[in-house]
């Protein structure tokens, strides 16, 4: 696969879970301090392999073994991460994107603005940016303490204040068009079930939101019934 960079030049690490068709891609993006290899994500593009569609699994600029720096990873870089993906391997393809967590309110912004995502998922999906920093990372002092104290994960100043100035997805998802799954754990205790709540009552598109009885943020033991879901999902929107 072409190698994929964005706008800064730095180096995407992706990889494709090739299914043999060239119609649709499946992309993965992850959430806050995760990487392209964190096991729900693996797991889900397997499933989806196996089931027929074509995915990428990516870790944003700054995170994994991507080129770029950890404190520079916001909301609004990994948005532009995600259309320069779109505008190197998306030409001509139906397009899916699946978020997990602050991923999922990268894929609610993108596709606020980006027509080219075709069909819309979010796992535990960030709603309310500014009050999950607050809450997360309120007691943390910006620029010198590193997130839920994660060695490589520091707290940038750059991080806080993206954050406070999207302040909530939920203006711009009333923009958004692609028909869109919210699926959220009940147990979810780092983001919260309220945010998937919250932004289904605005949503004036096609959606769902299904919540998973003890599951927490990561879907641990739940991952089957995830990929079930997402792939009944997009064989309806996508196939």
């Amino acid at each position: 696969m072409t190698a994929i960079k964005n706008q800064n030049g730095e180096l995407l690490d992706t990889e494709l879970h090739d299914a043999g068709r060239d119609d649709c891609l499946v992309i993965l993006g992850h959430g806050v301090t995760g990487d392209k290899d964190r096991p729900l994500l693996f797991w889900l593009a397997k499933a989806l392999q196996d089931h027929g569609y074509p995915t990428l699994r990516m870790s944003f600029s700054g995170n994994g073994n991507s080129e770029g720096s950890f404190q520079d990873s916001t909301v609004t870089k990994e948005i532009s991460d995600l259309t320069a993906v779109l505008d190197q391997v998306g030409h001509g393809k139906k397009i899916a994107y699946i978020g997990h967590s602050m991923g999922g309110a990268v894929g609610a912004l993108t596709a606020a603005r980006d027509e080219r995502i075709n069909a819309l998922i979010s796992l535990a999906g960030m709603v309310h940016t500014a009050e999950f920093c607050d809450r997360e990372f309120g007691d943390v002092t910006p620029d010198q303490g590193n997130m839920w104290d994660e060695d490589g994960c520091p707290l940038s100043q750059k991080y806080v204040d993206d954050m406070h100035a999207i302040d909530n997805v939920l203006d711009a998802a009333k923009g958004v068009k692609a028909p869109w799954l919210l699926l959220h754990g009940t147990a979810d205790d780092v983001v919260f079930p309220r945010d998937s709540h919250d932004l289904i009552a605005v949503l004036q598109g096609t959606s769902e939101l299904v919540e998973i009885e003890n599951a927490t943020h990561s879907f641990e033991d739940h991952h089957q019934l995830v990929a079930e879901h997402v792939c009944a999902w997009l064989d309806k929107y996508l196939g």
